[in-house]
């Protein structure tokens, strides 16, 4: 049986403030051809379908149009809710959505209700454990404490019972959304740890031929049945490095598994530029990051002028600015009064944002916004002072 393993869609997000709607839509583009020209049997998905609990109108579009043309292919679909979604909100209608062969899996408990798919070599039975938070469903698996390893594996042992109570020779796939321990993290993941300790062990997975797993938004294998398919995008300029995929698994008649990535659209790519101003600006080995979305860390001993102006005349993507000097001034100013000595008010309050939004530069609109406040102010002063006393 061939499955096409995907997690973490995460759609509505966006980056850094650039809308990433439309690459999302040409990742559902792509996921379908894949379908058809990869003859998959069934399409996983790990969870973190949206990017909130409360997705905006776009993004429930782009899923309704996803379900759709999933359910034109006639190819089985199993979503799992992650930590990002509202389980509750992704399964509504779910029976009904059933009967066209997508199977939303968002109740912890539907966890030992399997997805019964057939080929040639006889049954596979596919489980989807939703995100499972500790503090909400500790009751629901009969347990008075414990964090994410104890719930998930309460459900995978009522997955191995009825797996047991199934035909000889039945292969099991189980989709989950969880941090399993040693996987590579990313600056883009949420953290899970609020209900206990946020990691699994990967044993709790053990007595299944596969483990589609969501959340880590690398595409990483921990074991050859084990493994995550990452995000199709990058989420965080820590992901640059990452390559985007989705695994294409070959589950075989004995329960091994052999899979390939298969990649996904790059929107544009991402470039990591560090070093002083003046070389980024003039180095010619940083042409092939012009059109690319960029991250700068200046390491000028002190802010240059306008940074994000200048940057953005030769690297007109650049999202994010981040400062670490090489080396501190010899003589820094005493006092906060001396550092604002001889600036404009404008120019303060633009030092002010900075500090308190730390790699955000202002947006031409907010610049007009403070250069707006300031002059209300001031013509509100000079209106008093010329009132009698």
């Amino acid at each position: 049986m061939r499955l096409l393993h995907t997690s973490d869609w995460h759609l509505g997000r966006s980056f850094h403030r650039e809308s990433l709607h439309d690459a999302q839509r040409a990742f559902l583009d792509h996921l379908v051809a894949v379908v058809e020209a990869q003859d998959v049997d069934a399409v996983l998905v790990a969870g973190d379908v949206y990017d909130r609990a409360l997705p905006g109108l776009e993004a429930v579009a782009l899923f309704d149009e996803a379900l759709h043309r999933l359910a034109d292919l006639a190819v089985p679909t199993v979503f799992i809710s992650g930590n990002h979604d509202s389980a509750r909100r992704l399964g509504v209608g779910a029976g009904l959505i059933e009967r066209a062969g997508i199977h939303l899996r968002t109740d912890p408990e539907g966890c030992a209700a399997p997805v019964l798919l057939a080929d040639r070599h006889g049954e596979v039975a596919v489980y989807g454990l939703p995100y499972l938070e500790p503090l909400l469903v500790r009751e629901r698996f009969g347990l008075q404490r414990g964090g994410h390893a104890a719930v998930l594996g309460a459900a995978m042992d009522q997955v191995r019972a009825d797996l047991a109570a199934r035909p000889a020779g039945t292969r099991a796939v189980v989709l989950a959304h969880a941090f399993v321990t040693g996987g590579a993290v990313s600056d883009s993941e949420r953290d899970i740890a609020v209900g206990g300790v946020a990691s699994v062990p990967a044993s709790v997975f053990d007595g299944v031929h596969y483990a589609a797993l969501g959340h880590l938004h690398g595409a990483q294998t921990l074991a050859p049945h084990l493994r995550y398919s990452g995000s199709p995008l990058a989420y965080s300029f820590s992901e640059a490095r990452q390559r985007k995929t989705m695994w294409l698994v070959d589950l075989a008649g004995d329960g091994s598994v052999a899979a390939e990535r298969i990649d996904c659209p790059v929107p544009r790519p991402l470039a990591c530029l560090r070093g002083p101003l003046e070389q980024l600006l003039t180095d010619p080995a940083l042409a092939e990051h012009e059109q690319s979305w960029v991250q700068v860390t200046l390491t000028d001993p002190a802010r240059p002028s306008e940074p994000m102006e200048r940057l953005r005349r030769r690297f007109p993507h650049t999202l994010q600015l981040l400062f670490e000097p090489d080396q501190a001034l010899e003589q820094g100013p005493a006092s906060y009064a001396s550092r604002v000595r001889g600036r404009g008010e404008l120019e303060v309050a633009e030092s002010f944002v900075r500090h308190v939004r730390p790699g955000v530069e202002l947006a031409p609109r907010e610049r007009d916004w403070l250069r707006d406040g300031f002059e209300r102010v001031r013509t509100d002063q000079e209106q008093r002072a010329e009132l009698p006393r």
